[in-house]
């Protein structure tokens, strides 16, 4: 008689769920000797990959970047299954967005001196935090602000409780201050209405902020931690997205898994496993059974030997919650602490189509820019109050590819909550309203209180949309949330500890529980790749050849018990 296979199932049909089950269903005999099943709590496959369609475009509701050609597994796939090539076009495929028209409140648009030492700060000041730029190299007069201030940030924290707290948005706001400092007696800027120099360098820069902000998920960047940041690895080379979608590589890495493999709709309630001491595993039927018992939302349940869990670290943090948590036993404290402390942001993207009032005999005009937008605070009286708060703490409105009717905005943090929330209706209104009033030709700039006629975008009317479509990866009850990032109190070991396998003893004997019963996988178990798809790709490879190597010391006739 022989001993059931071993049995694994993967929780989550995302990058790094699959990536796991392709790995392990391809490998040398791995049919024969075990069971593999794939339980995902949606009605897709792709987790926070969902490559969709929009205005007759092909657009990325999730994931939308490779970042970094050289290196990247997923650079390599796409072009071995030709993905990036396509008849159609599709979101960000032709350099258009390295053309930005930058236009700040009331209607001005800024040239390159004023907007680019701004940028080149920040940029300059983001190198350095990502350990891009090291400090003695340094040198030239223009850059001396970065050193003032990486150096006003050490001392700032050493006196303030600690080095190792600093956040990335306060040592971006002390180079800032640094920069002003370095820079004093400068000629105030005429022609941009209430507009002062200060103010409008601040909001430049803030505008930089935000679209950090949509990078790293940290809906403030107070909250980023500053050592950690330089942990990251980016992979050399151009930034793409994937002309035939994201999905693409994801159908990919399901097309070798037989049908019913890969079951839908089984969202996992509750894991029960055995811990080390807890007890001894029982017996069923002569033989030890499966030490890891899912609970599914329908009510069935399923035993397996090994589990590999993929789900977010938004849902992990949920799990840990209450009375009531997603692991039974609660899992170790080393384990939980890492969760905890841990960042994981709401990253969304706002689709808009144009009127067709925008467009002349069929064909889409070339009208709408990259726009690049600056702000007045939230809190200042010299904003024009029909702009939305929420519209104020994004940084752009570009169509997704030249002459394109899609236009596309990136929101973080709570914008992108409050977007969630909001009608379609509400939506259209706060971006027309918006990006009229900054492509206005209006002769007024008194723009304070709002008291002033309605503006008008350059061709003498408003400009309208009509139609929107908006991620929801905050309330989605499987996501939570879009990606991690590294939050302050937080470190790359906490990612470490991500990674690491349950139980955590090796000790054997007869009372002694089953190994690896609990595995980790996902972007949020990542050290250096952490909030992107090959970093979840990595981090499914990993976990599968960790159980193939866990077997292969075994060695193969011990898997066949007689």
């Amino acid at each position: 008689m022989v001993a059931k296979k071993p049995r694994i199932v993967i929780i989550g049909a995302g990058m790094a769920g699959l990536t796991a089950a392709n790995k392990l269903y391809t490998s040398t005999g791995f049919k024969d000797l075990f069971e593999l099943c794939v339980v995902e709590g949606g009605t897709r496959i792709g987790g926070r990959i969902n490559t969709s369609q929009f205005g007759g475009d092909r657009i990325e509701m999730g994931a939308t970047w490779i970042h970094g050609i050289v290196g990247s597994p997923i650079h390599k796939m796409a072009q071995e299954l030709h993905s990036l090539e396509s008849d159609q076009p599709w979101e960000c495929m032709d350099g258009y967005l390295d053309s930005p028209t930058t236009m700040a409140e009331g209607g001005f648009e800024l040239g390159p001196s004023t907007v680019d030492p701004v940028s080149t700060l920040f940029k300059k000041l983001m190198d350095f935090s990502q350990g891009k730029l090291i400090e003695d190299s340094v040198c030239s007069e223009e850059v001396d602000y970065v050193k003032l201030g990486a150096k006003a940030s050490k001392v700032s924290t050493i006196n303030g409780g600690g080095f190792g707290k600093l956040s990335v948005g306060t040592f971006l706001r002390r180079g800032l201050d640094a920069y002003w400092a370095s820079v004093k007696d400068r000629e105030e800027i005429k022609g941009y209405g209430n507009w002062s120099r200060k103010l409008l360098e601040e909001a430049i820069f803030a505008m930089h902020e935000s679209t950090q902000r949509t990078y790293t998920s940290a809906g403030d960047l107070s909250t980023l931690d500053y050592d950690a940041e330089s942990e990251y690895i980016m992979f050399p080379g151009e930034e793409v997205t994937i002309a035939k979608g994201y999905l693409s590589i994801i159908e990919a890495l399901a097309s070798v898994l037989p049908a019913g493999l890969i079951q839908l709709g089984r969202e996992v309630t509750k894991i029960e496993w055995q811990p080390e001491c807890h007890r001894s595993v029982e017996v069923e039927n002569g033989y030890g059974s499966r030490p890891v018992k899912l609970h599914f939302c329908d009510g069935s349940t399923m035993s397996a030997d090994h589990v590999i869990v993929t789900v977010s670290l938004g849902v992990l943090k949920a799990g840990i919650c209450g009375d009531s948590g997603l692991f039974n036993p609660p899992l170790p404290s080393f384990k939980t602490e890492a969760i905890s402390r841990l960042g994981y942001g709401v990253v969304n993207k706002l689709f808009v189509q144009l009127s067709p009032s925008h467009d002349h005999e069929g064909k889409k005009l070339n009208k709408f820019p990259f726009l690049q937008m600056v702000f007045h605070r939230s809190d200042s009286e010299l904003r024009h109050q029909k702009i939305p708060w929420w519209m104020r703490r994004t940084a752009s409105v570009c169509p997704i590819y030249n002459n394109s009717s899609v236009l596309l905005s990136w929101f973080a943090g709570k914008e992108a909550l409050e977007l969630e929330k909001m009608k379609d209706e509400e939506i259209l209104n706060g971006v027309s309203v918006t990006v009229t009033s900054l492509l206005s030709k209006s002769k007024s700039h008194e723009l304070c209180n709002g008291n002033v006629n309605p503006v008008e975008s350059s061709n003498g009317s408003e400009v309208k949309f009509i139609k929107v479509l908006k991620s929801k990866w905050g309330t989605d009850p499987l996501f939570r949330g879009s990606y991690s990032y590294v939050g302050v109190g937080s470190s790359g070991e906490d990612l470490d500890s991500m990674a690491k396998p349950l139980p955590e003893s090796s000790k054997s004997g007869a009372n002694a529980c089953p190994p690896l019963q609990i595995l980790f996988a996902g972007e949020a178990t990542h050290r250096t790749h952490y909030s992107t798809t090959h970093g979840a790709y990595f981090s499914g490879l990993r976990e599968a050849n960790r159980l193939l190597q866990h077997y292969n010391c075994v060695g193969v006739s011990e898997l066949l018990q007689h």
